[in-house]
């Protein structure tokens, strides 16, 4: 799959098939816009493409900070090209950008940037300035330069009661069967391995202590969870907390990951963790020897759920 960061300087040289918007989470209700532009593309010929954007819209016209995305660009990108989709387009969501009007966007960014020559989207899908542009008006679009529209039927959309702002609340409040149902695939944190207090060590669970540098990346609830974790070709199952270690007086929240049988030194490498089970709420231990006994009981209860899955 090519991913595409800005249309400015890039010239396709092959028509596609395009579908259009965040698509945060690639979920199970975006999957099935995804699997019919991946579909057509092969018995078309033409390129499956996905345009989305970045920052997210709210962030640049709302001044919005506070809202968490579920995926970075490079988590989408790398479930796109599992599902085989051809070409992802991230392209800056600007003021300026939010100015086009539909026509100015079809035109420059549809036909002149992707050569497109099917566009599929949802039935409510709105664009161009102030979002006043809908299904109807691409179509006469389509009629004036020469590309098809297909609608994904509210149906089919709906029959999936499914959002991605469903699945960040459900993150938010620490239920992940429901956001791991709504996905299609277990929540994934993705960040750099550094240097932290060694508590982990000394209570004989050393731990990863995992940094995620993007900022709007949503980080679920505090609390323990079973996860796997990709090292290279490795598939390794751990457990791991995020919270602040109220045992120990902390503040500041770390999230930490303890790999079960492994003991190579992880500092400065990458490291993918999948969230598999949440097994408890963070809490304050009356001593370290308690804490110490707890996480010997959430380590079996961590490795009898992963037998059984």
């Amino acid at each position: 799959m090519l991913t595409v960061k800005g249309l400015s300087h890039y010239d396709n040289p092959s028509p596609s098939v395009v579908t259009i918007g965040t698509f945060d989470g690639v979920h199970i209700g975006h999957r099935k816009i995804l699997e019919k532009v991946i579909s057509e593309g092969h018995a078309t010929g033409l390129q499956s493409t996905l345009l989305t954007f970045f920052p997210h819209p709210r962030m640049v016209l709302q001044k919005d900070n506070s809202i968490k995305l579920l995926n970075t660009i490079e988590e989408k990108s790398e479930i796109l090209r599992a599902m085989g989709l051809d070409m992802l387009v991230v392209h800056p969501f600007t003021k300026n950008f939010s100015r086009l009007s539909a026509t100015e966007f079809v035109r420059d960014m549809l036909v002149e940037k992707l050569r497109v020559k099917k566009v599929m989207i949802g039935y409510d899908h709105r664009f161009g300035r102030n979002r006043n542009a809908n299904i109807n008006d691409l179509r006469s679009f389509g009629n004036l330069f020469d590309f098809e529209v297909a609608e994904i039927p509210a149906q089919e959309i709906d029959a999936v009661s499914v959002s991605s702002t469903k699945i960040r609340k459900a993150l938010e409040v620490g239920d992940l069967e429901t956001a791991t149902a709504y996905l299609g695939y277990p929540y994934m944190l993705s960040g750099t391995v550094q240097k932290g207090i060694g508590l982990g060590r000394q209570l004989g669970f050393p731990t990863a202590n995992l940094s995620i540098t993007a900022s709007y990346k949503l980080i679920p609830a505090g609390g323990v969870y079973v996860v796997q974790a990709r090292f290279g070709d490795q598939m390794l199952f751990g457990m791991m907390n995020i919270g602040t270690n109220p045992t120990v007086d902390g503040s500041k929240q770390h999230i930490e990951v303890h790999l079960f049988d492994f003991e190579k030194d992880l500092y400065g490498q990458t490291l993918q963790v999948e969230l598999l089970y949440r097994i408890r709420d963070e809490r304050k231990f009356d001593s370290v020897e308690a804490l110490k006994i707890q996480l010997g009981q959430d380590q079996q209860r961590a490795r009898s759920l992963i037998q059984r899955s």
